[in-house]
């Protein structure tokens, strides 16, 4: 593998991928370290005691609810950055266009999934969070590890944004990509 002839865009899925997961584990050690949930190696919990050690009970108070909130902000983010350079990717090579576009679908619904979640705390709002928590694990989860997948795809695209204020030339922005696609070695 030629450094010279790789993307930087094949680091934003394993980015996104490992802070996530750290981020999660942070939120995790936190809660432990506070006693607001006990540790997933501890024996078996009398009633009254901390809770059980669920990620949403882990980010519910402060200061586990504040880095909750921004990991799983960046995490969106991320993911939806993700989600619509991948859509960009197949979109010159796909035949049927109708599972990439629900595949950015599915992606920009787990996006807003984890705003939800990581905004509107356990016990603040419980409706709010469990329809973020839905979204989120329903789609995103399942998505982790198909993201990391995506870095060997991205090494060799190159994407350039181009502000104008003519139509015609936010047009040429998907003709720039299939000219990156000559550099591309893998087959989708």
């Amino acid at each position: 593998m030629d450094g010279k002839k790789c993307s930087v865009w094949m680091f934003l899925p394993l980015v996104f991928t490992l802070f996530t997961s750290a981020g999660l584990w942070i939120v995790y050690f936190i809660a432990v370290e506070d006693n607001k949930i006990f540790s997933l190696n501890a024996p078996e919990r009398k009633p009254g005691q901390k809770h059980a050690p669920y990620i949403s009970i882990a980010g519910d108070e402060p200061p586990a609810s504040c880095v909750f909130s921004q990991v799983m902000n960046m995490a969106a983010f991320l993911a939806l950055v993700v989600a619509v350079l991948r859509f960009i990717q197949l979109k010159p090579k796909v035949l049927n266009p109708w599972l990439n576009v629900s595949g950015l679908v599915a992606l920009c619904l787990a996006s807003f999934g984890m705003t939800l979640l990581g905004n509107f705390q356990l016990t603040n709002d419980e409706e709010i969070h469990n329809v973020g928590t839905s979204l989120t694990f329903g789609f995103v989860m399942c998505f982790l590890c198909y993201f990391g997948t995506f870095a060997v795809e991205f090494r060799h695209y190159r994407y350039e944004i181009v502000c104008s204020e003519y139509q015609e030339n936010f047009l040429s922005f998907s003709e720039s990509l299939s000219e990156a696609s000559e550099y591309q070695t893998d087959q989708v």
